[in-house]
């Protein structure tokens, strides 16, 4: 009987369910999950973390449609993966395959990275912690001082979300095309950001339309604007706000990398205001997953060049 081929250790092969088999058991083998998995840029700054403090592993893409997560999962624990991250569409069905979650995972019901403990299974978010990195990196200011606008009220808008409420930040305004889903999220949110600070005649938290003028009228008192939607990733994608509404002011994060500069963020820079795209979150939460499966800070240096170099080559 033929013996099946091992792939060599960070391999850039894009394993499945059916072909993961063929991982080799040494190093100590990582992964980040997906549907699709192909653009990851986690395997480039992953594998140069662990090269960077020499620690002997390997980090692989595993395509994972939804309905084979489950089986998936099982196929890592039985090969004693160290710990996996797992991206869209797989982050809430994540929370109920691990056998232990965090506050955080549970209070935002998902898990983006997972731990392995001698075969118990910890879940983390660290989607989060990543962003408010990435925020005081960018902009040199904390996400607790700061009054803030989302837009997108799913899974990335509710993360972001949330922890800008666990961060008491000054003001919280989220926007959602379909206003009851914003509506809600702020009624769970408002005893978690609540404070005695007076803020005059401005709720601490609120929901509002997905309106031009509206949103136009609350940015005057915003400081930082977060595009938490998918809206932009698609070269057809309309802007989500014109340059008029903007202002010099404002603080604009865009959730997504690339493009390098979605349309959002070409209008935001045409009125003046100071941008960043997602390449900075998703190297904060990578580097956060990192030390959860190694005990040991991230070496961040190594992590940004490997993800600028790769962002590089996949434009």
């Amino acid at each position: 009987m033929a013996t099946p081929s091992t792939a060599a250790p960070d391999s850039d092969q894009v394993f499945t369910l059916e072909t993961m088999g063929q991982i080799a058991a040494a190093p100590k083998p990582y992964a980040v999950l997906g549907y699709p998995v192909t653009h990851s840029l986690s395997p480039s700054f992953q594998r140069a973390a662990f090269g960077a403090l020499q620690i002997p592993a390997q980090y692989h893409r595993i395509e994972t449609p939804a309905e084979k997560l489950p089986a998936v999962v099982a196929a890592m624990k039985a090969q004693q993966f160290g710990g996996w991250n797992c991206t869209l569409p797989l982050k809430i069905d994540m929370l109920g395959l691990v056998d232990e979650a965090t506050e955080t995972a549970r209070i935002l019901g998902a898990v983006n990275t997972v731990l392995n403990d001698n075969g118990r299974l910890i879940g983390f978010n660290t989607d989060g912690e990543g962003w408010v990195a990435a925020i005081r990196e960018e902009f040199g200011v904390d996400v607790h001082d700061l009054r803030i606008m989302i837009l997108g009220a799913g899974g990335a808008g509710r993360a972001l979300a949330t922890q800008a409420a666990l961060e008491k930040c000054q003001r919280l305004v989220l926007v959602n095309r379909t206003t009851s889903r914003a509506q809600e999220l702020a009624a769970q949110l408002a005893p978690v950001i609540h404070s005695d600070k007076l803020l005059g005649a401005h709720a601490r938290i609120e929901a509002i339309p997905w309106d031009e003028e509206i949103i136009g009228r609350e940015l005057a008192d915003i400081d930082l604007l977060v595009n938490a939607t998918s809206s932009g990733l698609k070269s057809y994608d309309l802007p989500l706000l014109p340059a008029r509404v903007l202002s010099p002011s404002l603080l604009v994060y865009d959730t997504i990398y690339k493009p390098h500069r979605t349309k959002l963020l070409l209008n935001a820079e045409q009125a003046g205001a100071r941008v960043a795209n997602g390449l900075s979150m998703l190297l904060h939460q990578g580097a956060a997953a990192f030390s959860l499966w190694t005990g040991r800070p991230a070496p961040l240096t190594a992590m940004r060049t490997a993800l600028l170099q790769a962002a590089s080559s996949s434009l």
